[in-house]
């Protein structure tokens, strides 16, 4: 009887340790970024990565008594590395959205920002004029239509920039497209200078990117037009992204996120870094 009991307990510990080792115990983290794309994330003059997502995961693992190693990852093929199993985690101002919902799994939203056009002061686009400030694309208003249509007839014809695989890409293909000529780009700084030497009339980009970039000699020359749109393809804010069987890991991160935001350190580092208070509510 002792020798059947033995027999029973060894599967059942074998069985345990399996889903322990599914579950993983996240002690150790590999997080990706896109090291590119200001004040989210970037790469300083010394090749080592500093900004807001930066920051904020060294935070978010100090709370889940993680030792994390972030690396810096191309924007095209993030989630497919991630997938891939190159690294756990990705945190690179990745919105939220029903599309990506379909690969990945995401934690709770840590901040938020208004998608917006930007033009240069001397394009005649940059007298466009909305009269709405903010617009929600979901259950569209009449109000709130009359200024999409106004969009659409000032940008028709007109040549618009976005980086691939963004919801600014979604955006433009799902409302533009048939309105105005789209440029897909693999990085942000490229759009930026086909932007600036006039090969672009205009792109689209996240208010949290351009905004602080306009206050400076680099952004001197640009100009933010039109609403402030949010919703829709843009998505629910941004989280972490981590593979569709790690919802443990997403957990930790949410719960993480939720401390965060409650004693006011996402708060103070958005402050810090976009100039503005881009964190998530409770």
């Amino acid at each position: 009887m002792k020798h059947l009991k033995i027999l029973l307990i060894v599967p059942f510990l074998l069985f345990v340790l399996v889903i322990q080792g599914m579950a993983g115990d996240w002690q150790k983290i590999k997080i990706a970024t896109e090291g590119a794309y200001p004040p989210w994330n970037d790469t300083n003059a010394s090749g080592n990565l500093v900004g807001f997502e930066i920051e904020l995961a060294q935070d978010l693992c100090a709370r889940m008594n993680a030792a994390c190693k972030i690396i810096p990852q191309k924007w095209r093929g993030i989630i497919k590395g991630l997938n891939a199993g190159k690294y756990d985690a990705i945190m690179a101002a990745m919105s939220i959205t029903e599309d990506r919902k379909k690969l990945v799994k995401f934690s709770r939203n840590y901040a938020g920002t208004p998608n917006v056009f930007v033009v240069r002061k001397d394009h005649p686009l940059a007298n466009f004029r909305s009269d709405l400030k903010q617009l929600t694309i979901d259950d569209i208003s009449p109000a709130e239509q009359a200024a999409l249509d106004a969009i659409f007839m000032a940008f028709k014809g007109k040549i618009i920039g976005v980086q691939v695989a963004t919801t600014h890409a979604k955006f433009a293909d799902q409302y533009m497209g048939d309105l105005a000529e789209i440029r897909i780009y693999d990085f942000q700084h490229t759009i930026d200078l086909d932007l600036y030497q006039g090969r672009l009339d205009a792109v689209i980009g996240d208010f949290s990117y351009w905004q602080p970039l306009i206050q400076t000699e680099q952004g001197k020359d640009y100009k933010i037009v039109g609403p402030h749109m949010t919703g829709g393809p843009f998505g629910g804010g941004v989280g972490v992204a981590v593979r569709k069987k790690d919802q443990d890991l997403a957990d930790k991160f949410s719960r993480a996120i939720e401390e965060a935001i409650k004693d006011g350190n996402i708060k103070k580092m958005a402050v810090k870094w976009f100039g503005y208070d881009a964190s998530a509510q409770e």
